[in-house]
């Protein structure tokens, strides 16, 4: 052996704080979501829809949703696998159609969520190459309130939101080493595309944002120069998306989509034969159509235009309680000695995260805006490398925001769960760089970021678990008259 090698077994290994973070972040999101999670012995929300439906496929009753049929199969293997495990067993009703446990149709909706955090690190450093980045992103996912109350319910757009994530890492995956564009990865990123798509069609917002970014790329690419466009490649992944051609594109991100779209339908023309499947999903088309858009279809419709101040939040469940329940209530017993409380669960996001995120994301398009005015007219520089990131993020969140412009029927702020991943990550993009600026005062600010955000989650904790709480500790915590 020689010196040079005595030194380096000699060395400390370098601890491994991207790993032990991310872990650490994936276990208390995991925690967060099953605590609790059969307490409600009710349908919640959109379960007295997708619960329902998905018993039905196991009853073989035959029904019309007016949404693709992927979440509700996964919901149906959820309480198959529930109903054979002693889980929650004490808390049970008929409500979905059979005798089924809440912590059945729950529970795989809960892990499913847990997982966002890291799939969304991953797409931060596969952008980047920065872990700094990566778990940022993921704390600040990890951070959200929306995110945690639609994953412990069964309802399907944390689904939604992991296919199209996946759809998006595994396309960065496919030119991440800087070579020859690897078909399988994005074959396997056409997949979760059309999944996606197959739980509602807004998921065809992530499909489109990476069309977006392949366009501006292969523009990104006219402009660069020689070594200068060879090492901005290197180091921003998304700017190598415009080495795709259109046969790939086509094939993986357009025919494999449709292929897995269509074959979703399978099961479910089986059990409901009634309409083939161009005739299921014209009904569905027509079905939206019809829904209207007023207070009168639902109290809390919102326009898309509110979403990134997030006006108009979604109150799942509220109950009051006082005194010993009997067993098996919708809300658990309290003692008598606490009074009156409230439960309840508020699809709200983390307001302090969720505005600083429309900050940050406003902030970069409109940087990015007014340098390629300035290239427009002649007096800009060249495109600078970090431009892909900013394209690739704003790109992406106009993808799954603008498209609800066109839609007349009643919205919801869940809609905008997409749009709001790619601010979440343009926020932690600006924090990242922050962090790890020479200057005090920008250090300051990207820990006073964090440090508000995770204060905030704590404040409005109750109302993401339902936890007993008093009518004035509720009201509190309603800054706006319109959270009501």
């Amino acid at each position: 052996m020689t010196n040079d090698q005595q030194q380096m077994t000699q060395l400390p290994k370098q601890f491994p704080w991207y790993a032990w973070g991310l872990a650490g972040i994936f276990f208390v999101s995991l925690a967060l979501r099953f605590w609790g999670l059969s307490r409600f012995n009710t349908l919640v929300f959109d379960e007295v829809y997708y619960a329902k439906f998905a018993n039905n496929y196991l009853t073989q009753t035959e029904f019309f949703d007016g949404h693709p049929p992927l979440a509700k199969y996964i919901i149906a293997i959820a309480m198959w696998i529930g109903s054979h495990l002693p889980i929650g067993t004490d808390t049970q009703n008929t409500l979905a159609g059979s005798l089924r446990t809440t912590w059945s149709y729950r529970w795989l909706n809960a892990l499913t969520g847990s997982f966002l955090p890291l799939v969304i690190a991953g797409i931060a450093h596969q952008l980047t190459c920065r872990r700094s980045y990566g778990l940022i992103a993921a704390l600040f996912a990890a951070l959200d309130g929306l995110f945690l109350v639609e994953s412990r319910y069964a309802l399907v757009n944390v689904y939604l939101v992991l296919f199209g994530l996946l759809g998006q890492y595994f396309v960065l995956q496919a030119v991440g080493n800087g070579r020859k564009p690897h078909w399988v990865k994005l074959g396997i990123a056409g997949v979760f595309f059309g999944a996606s798509a197959a739980i509602k069609w807004n998921g065809l917002g992530f499909l489109l944002g990476s069309y977006l970014v392949w366009i501006a790329a292969k523009l990104w690419r006219r402009k660069g120069q020689g070594n200068e466009r060879a090492i901005a490649e290197k180091n921003y992944p998304s700017l190598r998306l415009g080495s795709l051609g259109i046969w790939p594109m086509a094939v993986n991100l357009g025919l494999v989509p449709a292929l897995v779209y269509r074959l979703s339908w399978i099961p479910h023309i089986y059990f409901n034969p009634k309409y083939d499947f161009w005739e299921v999903n014209r009904q569905i088309l027509g079905f939206h159509q019809r829904v209207g858009n007023t207070a009168q279809v639902h109290p809390y419709c919102s326009s898309w235009l509110s979403w990134p101040l997030m006006i108009r939040p979604v109150l799942y469940l509220y109950e009051k309680a006082g005194g010993k329940l009997p067993e098996n209530e919708i809300v658990p017993s309290v003692s008598s000695e606490s009074g009156e409380v409230v439960y309840a669960v508020h699809a709200i996001g983390n307001p302090v995260l969720w505005w600083f995120s429309t900050a940050a994301i406003a902030l970069l398009m409109v940087g990015l805006g007014m340098r390629m005015w300035e290239r427009v007219q002649g007096g800009g520089d060249r495109p600078i490398p970090s431009d892909g990131v900013v394209l690739y993020l704003g790109l992406n969140y106009l993808a799954n925001w603008l498209p609800w412009a066109k839609v007349t029927r009643c919205l919801f702020l869940y809609h905008y769960m997409g749009s709001l991943v790619f601010a979440g990550l343009a926020l932690a993009w600006l924090v990242d760089r922050w962090w790890r600026s020479s200057r005090p005062h920008l250090r300051a600010i990207a820990i006073g970021a964090i440090g508000l955000s995770a204060i905030a989650f704590w404040y409005w904790m109750p109302i993401y678990l339902g936890l007993p709480i008093t009518a004035q500790q509720w009201s509190s915590r309603m800054w706006l008259p319109s959270w009501y």
